[in-house]
């Protein structure tokens, strides 16, 4: 087994120029499109050389990141005919692009704007909510009979023809690691759209790695609570890049990720039926997995290289049944690699902190910002600035975040005061540590953990952290004299810039 030579991953990087941006479209048609816009802008690079999908793709995606280089399209991945895009999502930049916006901010402010918006009393309030209205009303997901992603039908389908990547020397086997896997809730016909890993047993068999928390292991109990025995199962792979992102965002149970996936775009996802099992998936996908979960049928899964940069441990898990694969005539295997921070799915995770803050902050209106520090691998720690309003608002503030959906998993939450810039860890490590007693200010919890979490006392239930790092008050029991953080005297700071250059500095 080879690895990725220096020559080869010099070739992969190239330049790294940006080049021109100009007008992003608010959604892509198809991958393809996406690939092209990337490649007119220099971000991304084309590896014409064969390269071998065990570890060698992976080698060179993570040397990519770590370089902050472009986006990789493999045209010659050895065993498949297939190309493979990677670190399509590995910049803010990209990201943005990805999610149809110059910068992810653009997004966040729609969704605040449109959380904040108040019931219209008059008709001028009316008038200014109609294009509010009119985008949630657009997001809906439309049904099409004809649809790029089944282009060619094979009922006879053969997973190792797809370019599956094998990314740590200790993992079990190639891994599918962006897919979208869509399942309906037997009871409510409630649709979900998850980013499961799947890893490949054989030609027709993967994975399914439904953790305990997830929606999907849930919609698998209901099916064996009503006594059916085969769950139909969908993965899309590929399409409009903002489908995958959908499939990883921590949206409130219930809400249809490619109604928010709509939202983002600006325009309706289309969806077709699939050829061999009774649901509907995203018409511009680059590949469709159709097939079915036996409810009681497990299967030892694991280990996988995890973005917790460690191995998660072999553990048993569903088995997915393929029945068909239907594609574009050309399509591109999308795929993305994990493990010790920075990779790409740091940027999937950053893009959720930006989105998603305003809806925390419609329930926490004290909340200013937060961070969650690509080291701290989404959940292990998330920093908090809020407006302090009462005394030990802060222990009440990681109380209700550990109630709150996905956030139950976090570890270690430090908040702190409202003018200290969370984004820089510096700031926050400087004011934290300057601010704590250890004794009074740090505080501890138990409840659900991450089940790839393996420091926990048991599995999927551990300790969790709070820390208090905000100036503390008389009424919270501080006796003494609390100090002003040092600042330079503004006209001084202004009379120092004009003179800087003249003093050759």
């Amino acid at each position: 087994m080879t690895t990725a030579s220096t020559a080869t991953v010099t070739a992969a990087l190239g330049s790294g120029d940006s080049g021109a941006t100009g007008a992003v479209p608010a959604h892509w048609d198809s991958l393809g499109a996406f690939v092209r816009f990337l490649e007119q802008r220099g971000e991304l690079r084309r590896i014409t050389r064969e390269i071998d999908p065990v570890l060698e793709v992976s080698a060179l995606a993570q040397r990519a990141v770590r370089e902050s280089g472009p986006a990789l399209l493999f045209e010659r991945v050895k065993g498949s005919r297939f190309p493979l895009l990677i670190n399509t999502y590995a910049t803010r930049r990209r990201i943005s692009w990805a999610l149809g916006v110059p910068d992810l901010d653009e997004h966040a402010r729609a969704i605040h704007d449109l959380v904040k918006s108040q019931p219209p009393v008059g008709l001028l309030d009316k008038v200014r909510m109609l294009p509010k209205l009119a985008r949630v009303a657009s997001a809906m997901p439309k049904t099409v009979r004809h649809a790029a992603c089944q282009e060619v039908v094979e009922t006879e389908p053969d997973l190792s023809k797809l370019p599956i990547l094998t990314t740590w020397p200790e993992d079990g086997g190639p891994y599918i690691t962006l897919p979208m896997v869509i399942t309906r809730d037997p009871e409510n016909g409630t649709r979900n759209v998850g980013c499961y890993r799947m890893q490949v047993y054989d030609q027709r068999t993967t994975g399914m790695h439904w953790q305990l928390h997830k929606t999907g292991r849930r919609h698998m109990r209901r099916y064996k609570e009503m006594g059916q025995q085969r769950m139909p199962v969908a993965v899309a792979l590929g399409g409009d890049p903002v489908l995958a992102y959908a499939a990883t965002a921590p949206l409130p149970d219930g809400i249809d990720e490619l109604m928010f996936a709509g939202f983002l775009r600006r325009k309706p996802v289309e969806m077709v039926q699939c050829k061999t099992v009774d649901l509907e998936v995203p018409a511009s996908a680059d590949f469709i997995l159709e097939g079915y979960v036996d409810v009681d049928e497990l299967r030892r899964e694991g280990p996988f290289g995890d973005h917790t940069g460690y191995y998660s441990l072999a553990d048993d898990y569903p088995v997915f049944h393929l029945t068909a694969i239907t594609r574009r005539d050309s399509p591109i295997y999308a795929t993305t690699v994990v493990g010790p921070p920075p990779q790409e799915d740091a940027w999937l995770g950053k893009a959720t902190e930006r989105l998603f803050l305003p809806l925390l902050q419609m329930t926490f209106p004290e909340i200013v910002d937060m961070n969650l520090p690509i080291e701290g691998v989404f959940h292990n720690l998330c920093i908090v600035s809020i407006k302090k309003e009462y005394p030990h608002h802060a222990r009440k503030i990681c109380h209700s975040l550990w109630g709150m959906g996905q956030m139950m998993f976090a570890k270690c939450i430090v908040v702190v005061d409202p003018d200290v810039n969370v984004q820089d860890v510096r700031e926050v490590a400087w004011r934290a540590l300057n601010n704590i007693d250890a004794k009074r200010d740090v505080f501890f919890a138990e409840g659900p953990i991450d089940v790839l979490d393996h420091a926990s006392a048991a599995f999927g239930f551990g300790g969790k952290l709070g820390v208090d790092a905000t100036r503390k008050w008389k009424d919270e029991g501080f006796t003494r004299e609390w100090p002003e953080v040092l600042k330079m005297d503004p006209a001084v700071e202004e009379r120092v810039g004009a003179m800087w250059k003249e003093l050759g500095l």
